[in-house]
């Protein structure tokens, strides 16, 4: 788990998973976040092995900065999220695009996340 900043909410259980291939927000986390669902875009397509059941139908979709770092030294690029009304222990998912678009390298061992900082050195965060 890491603790990115997702819109200007500090979300602190977001899931990094490799396997998935959706950017995951959960509606109550969303709600939580004062974001009407206004201003989420339409999207209708279904999809398989997230939620119980045989497919999952998201709400909508909504395009949200997400911010990796410290205030003096942090990463920030938009990301697209699927938003789904199932409730979870986690507020988002981050899918395995995600890796490469921060550029991280990971070690589960130590629970670590480490990526390329704007100044030129990797910062570490505890996963």
């Amino acid at each position: 788990m890491v603790s990115p900043i997702v819109g200007t909410t500090s979300l602190t259980k977001v899931l990094m998973d490799e396997g998935c291939g959706l950017n995951i927000l959960y509606a109550n986390t969303l709600d939580k976040m004062a974001i009407p669902r206004s201003s989420l875009c339409p999207n209708k397509v279904p999809f398989y092995g997230i939620g119980p059941g045989k497919e999952v139908i998201p709400l909508k979709h909504i395009r949200l900065n997400v911010t990796f770092g410290q205030p003096d030294n942090f990463y920030k690029e938009p990301l697209t999220f699927e938003v789904i009304d199932f409730l979870s222990v986690y507020h988002a998912f981050l899918n395995r695009l995600c890796f490469a678009t921060f550029m991280t390298n990971h070690n589960y061992t130590y629970l670590k996340l480490k990526m390329p900082s704007p100044k030129g050195s990797s910062s570490s965060m505890a996963a």
